[in-house]
């Protein structure tokens, strides 16, 4: 029996035919017979999308089944040189027409009005932009503060014209990318001071509102953001500027994001990958506790199955050494020997504060810093009863020894591993020193109390000797 497709049913398909991938022609002057590049934004980094090939005439089509992600986009030259920015977002068939002499007016949209909003946004924001750039110029020559005065009452008004555009465009079309993109980067305003508590400028309650209406006008679901190349400075911002950087304080913060992100895919990605490579070799001591923490609640649950197989074990490796050696966690006990072969394990070392200090003799980076660690030790660690243990990570035996006699290393607790423990270990599947210390590099210095508890690490010599002093002052004071 012969079947008929009724004709709504063709029309239905037909739509949904061409509603599928993406079809963005394209009319660039003055390429011809070469190959151009679609590329995008992610995060800081930048990446190509596509190609498509310019005929004689200079037209070409950039084509594909599969739709692109929304964001900002931009048109690459064959020298692979950044032409002019185009907007993505759920319509993605229409059709640019460039002159690439005459940017960003030479520049013609057809069947994308958000594209031709926000080339008329790029026109009218750089013929500003340059008349408060010339007008700021004048501020060199101001004689006196009316001088300044009036080049200021000159400038804010321009400015209040971008807002004031950017507002129009945010209430015309309130749904689209480009509303998005102006939402996102406005800054929150403070209150004037007659509106603080107690009608005077407060700092507290400035940072806290700041901080507070950071993330209003941004939706962690929307993953077009993660395509722009200004979301992670202002990601990268409120964590650097606003966040107390101990591990507890990130972690909320990180956290929270992370939830919120949860039903995007893209965006829950995008800030995981953020963090991790952020906080796997963190910028503040301490702050290795923040990495655990996204290793054991996400990668380690099943979360993160976008990482490669490769950087998985990866990041296990380093988690596991991290969590041996967090601050405030009581140290592992080495098992070493002095010289002569003697066991001397770091918990026979009873001190008020110990250092502990990973090296080795053949080291450049440690033939300079242990001597100074010995000054350090000789000139005042020693009177305020700090301990040092010694361990020797690599250089053989015999350069180890004459290196202390030739540098005087007296005082020390000098110790090395011998090749039968770290065999034992090895065929045990017990943990190394070195992971269970993180020793990846050397020299590597940390300071414990006199309970072994991890106090301080991988500091330079003077800043450790800063934290003994504080400990050492807070401790008399006490």
């Amino acid at each position: 029996m012969k079947r008929i497709v009724p004709a709504f049913l063709l029309l239905l398909c037909s739509i949904i035919g061409r509603a599928q991938g993406y079809s963005i022609g394209i009319s660039l002057k003055p390429f011809q017979s070469t190959y151009i590049y679609l590329g995008y934004y992610y995060g800081d980094k930048k990446a190509i999308a596509d190609s498509a090939k310019l005929d004689a005439l200079g037209a070409g089509t950039f084509t594909g089944k599969t739709p692109l992600a929304g964001g900002i986009y931009f048109v690459v030259s064959p020298k692979k040189e950044i032409l002019f920015e185009v907007l993505i977002d759920k319509n993605q068939r229409f059709t640019i027409k460039a002159d690439t002499s005459n940017i960003p007016n030479g520049i013609q949209f057809t069947n994308s009005i958000e594209n031709t909003l926000f080339k008329d946004y790029t026109v009218f924001a750089a013929k500003t932009g340059g008349i408060i750039s010339r007008t700021n110029a004048e501020y060199q020559y101001a004689r006196n503060a009316k001088d300044s005065a009036a080049i200021t009452a000159r400038i804010k008004p321009l400015g209040n014209q971008l807002q004031h555009y950017r507002d129009s465009i945010i209430t015309k079309y309130p749904g689209s990318l480009l509303a998005a993109l102006f939402k996102a980067m406005q800054e929150p305003v403070v209150p004037p001071a007659s509106k603080h508590p107690g009608g005077k400028y407060d700092s507290n309650y400035a940072y806290n509102y700041y901080k507070s209406h950071y993330w209003d006008d941004i939706s962690f679901t929307d993953s077009r953001l993660v395509r722009t190349p200004f979301f992670e400075s202002k990601l990268e911002k409120y964590m650097t500027n606003l966040v107390i950087p101990n591990p507890d304080s990130v972690i909320k913060e990180v956290d929270y994001m992370l939830l919120m992100a949860r039903s995007s895919k893209e965006m829950f990605q995008y800030l995981l990958v953020h963090f991790v490579q952020k906080y796997i070799n963190p910028q503040y001591m301490g702050q290795d506790a923040v990495f655990v923490h996204l290793f054991e609640k996400y990668v380690n649950t099943g979360q993160a199955e976008f990482f490669t197989a490769q950087y998985k074990e990866f990041m296990t490796k380093r988690a596991y050494s991290m969590m041996a050696n967090l601050i405030g966690r009581p140290a592992a006990d080495l098992d070493m020997v002095d010289s002569t072969n003697k066991p001397l394990t770091l918990y026979q070392i009873k001190a008020e504060l110990t250092v502990v200090c990973f090296w080795d003799p053949t080291c450049g980076h440690c033939k300079e810093t242990v001597p100074r660690v010995d000054s350090f030790y000789k000139a005042k660690w020693k009177n305020q009863g700090v301990a040092l243990y010694g361990v020797m990570v690599d250089g053989g035996k015999e350069n180890w020894v004459n290196f202390i006699k030739e540098k005087k290393l007296d005082g020390w607790n000098h110790v090395y591993q011998l090749a039968s423990v770290t065999d034992a270990d090895n065929a045990a599947g017990r943990p190394s020193y070195r992971q269970l210390y993180d020793v990846y590099q050397t020299p590597m210095l940390y300071l414990l109390d006199k309970d072994k508890r991890i106090i301080a690490k991988k500091l330079t010599v003077e800043q450790l000797n800063e934290v003994i002093d504080m400990k050492l002052k807070n401790k008399k004071s006490n």
